[in-house]
């Protein structure tokens, strides 16, 4: 049985098309983000089929998750990114304990009991200073690409303190910064250790190990190691880091076909 999951997530659309009997991805895909997020959806779902043969008829039931989850038209249910997250993960890691997500626009920690159930979790959804757009506009600031931030980050001996909350003043607060004579590599070291920070803080004393590493942001060098510095804990990023929103929605829909 084929099923597939959509992440409609802020910054990209992702789809995985999953075989329940075969236990496994078989086609995936990635699309920037837009107005019209449904068309955008419906294109690359069409052309995952089309590049790999697959039947339209055949594709027994779409879940879809993610941001804007309720403007997928074509899926047949929506379930929480949150669930779908875990569910991704303890796929490729089955003894995930602790689930780290962060995207474009908010970040997450999810905490999986034994048997793989969710226990609690804890969402930042308020302030973009702790999700992947900081570290864009960090990188739009220094004129630096996105992946070369954890390059950058290394070369720092001195990070630099970022204390503001909100992502406008933590840009102003960088732009402070470098007029003041403060060196990119130390600016970044402190943008990816606030980042991580933040999910510390939403952390507590309470996490469990092993722990994973999913979303956009996992995606950028040096965030693994900021957040393994800070949690005082080995931070193991996913394979394919981003799909695994679209990857639990795809078995949950395996799932949901079967009752």
């Amino acid at each position: 049985m084929i099923c597939a999951g959509i992440d409609s997530g802020s910054r990209a659309i992702k789809i995985v098309i999953f075989d329940a009997v075969k236990n496994k991805i078989i086609a995936h895909g990635v699309a920037d983000q837009g107005v019209e997020q449904d068309a955008i959806a419906k294109r690359l779902f069409e052309k995952l089929l089309s590049e790999n043969n697959i039947p339209r008829d055949r594709v027994k039931r779409i879940v879809a998750t993610g941001y804007g989850r309720n403007i997928i038209s074509f899926a047949d249910t929506t379930i929480t990114e949150i669930s779908c997250h875990a569910v991704g993960v303890r796929h490729l890691a089955p003894d995930a304990m602790t689930v780290i997500d962060i995207g474009g626009q908010d970040s997450k920690l999810i905490r999986i009991a034994d048997g793989g159930h969710i226990r609690d979790f804890a969402m930042n959804d308020r302030c973009a200073a702790g999700t992947g757009r900081f570290l864009e506009v960090v990188a739009v600031r220094l004129g630096v690409k996105l992946h070369d931030l954890g390059k950058i980050a290394k070369k720092s001996h001195n990070p630099a303190v970022i204390s503001s909350m909100c992502v406008v003043f933590a840009e102003t607060e960088i732009i402070g910064l470098l007029a003041s004579g403060a060196k990119p590599e130390d600016i970044v070291a402190g943008v990816q250790a606030s980042i991580a920070s933040r999910v510390a803080g939403m952390a507590g004393r309470n996490i469990t190990p092993p722990i994973y590493f999913t979303g956009g942001a996992a995606l950028v060098p040096g965030m693994k190691d900021a957040l393994s510095k800070v949690l005082n804990h080995d931070v193991t990023v996913v394979s394919d880091p981003q799909m695994t929103g679209a990857l639990g929605a795809a078995i949950l829909a395996t799932k949901n076909a079967k009752l």
